[in-house]
């Protein structure tokens, strides 16, 4: 089952071309079909560990997790993006 839109998810892999890292917390803002027929998108707000709104993105929904009562989020430093 997909999240929900608008709630927060977390990465079950890393996506390189984004300098996004298994387990980082985004927040689904749509779900968006392949244009040549892959797997559907999710596309993702990301924040800082501040609030502020750093990227957008689309990765795979196979790539998204809902969040569960088991999980602790972490901080990490982010290169450049």
């Amino acid at each position: 089952m997909k999240p929900e839109l608008y709630k927060e998810i977390a990465l079950t892999r890393d996506i390189p071309a984004a300098n996004l890292k298994k387990g980082d917390v985004a927040i689904v803002v749509e779900y968006v079909l392949h244009p040549t027929g892959g797997e559907e998108g999710a596309v993702l707000e990301i924040f800082n560990a501040v609030g502020e709104s750093i990227e957008i993105v689309t990765v795979p929904v196979s790539a998204i997790a809902a969040l569960r009562p088991d999980q602790v989020p972490a901080v990490r430093s982010l290169d450049v993006l």
